[in-house]
């Protein structure tokens, strides 16, 4: 398959909300996705949305059912393709954790996330997803999702102080990972 370029944040693409995937189980559209997983794999990225490649649609791809170099601490996140997603908070407790975004390359913040998740749509089939997460999965899940309403993540920050370079903030992480 191929590897897309990522869009960088103030790409206006990347602030447009997403159209619902129509059309299941075509072969385009398991080739968009089987370019998305081997553009995050390239990238090393824990997820990445459509929108990320210049693709308007609701589609999401998280996980690898391995460790991530870019979150070497983050429990495994099991590999899936989500289409036309909704999110349900399963309580009003906030975390806030580092995050970092292909799109927003060498720089990390502190995001407050809900904990604990719903989340429900569709797979590449059109059979309905519907899974409950908690930590870094349900954090991963927000964050894809987020970008199908072109928001990135320093929009979620409580505090722009704790927006900085992963160079600095995780000097024990190679920075090759992360750009």
């Amino acid at each position: 398959m191929a590897v897309h370029p990522i869009l960088k944040m103030g790409d206006a693409r990347l602030l447009r909300v997403a159209q619902p995937v129509t059309a299941f189980d075509t072969p385009e559209l398991h080739a968009l996705i089987a370019d998305m997983f081997d553009t995050m794999a390239a990238a090393n990225g824990a997820g990445l949305a459509a929108p990320q490649i210049g693709v308007d649609l609701q589609l999401v791809i998280f996980g690898s059912g391995q460790h991530n170099p870019r979150y070497p601490e983050a429990p495994v996140v099991p590999q899936t393709v989500l289409i036309n997603p909704v999110i349900t908070p399963l309580s009003n407790e906030l975390e806030e954790g580092w995050e970092g975004c292909l799109s927003v390359p060498g720089l990390r913040g502190l995001v407050p996330r809900h904990s604990r998740i719903r989340y429900q749509g569709l797979d590449p089939q059109g059979r309905p997803i519907d899974r409950e997460a908690e930590g870094f999965h349900a954090r991963v899940v927000q964050h894809e999702v987020d970008h199908l309403i072109g928001r990135l993540y320093p929009t979620r920050m409580a505090d722009l102080r704790k927006l900085g370079f992963t160079e600095v903030l995780f000097p024990e992480l190679d920075p090759n990972v992360d750009d």
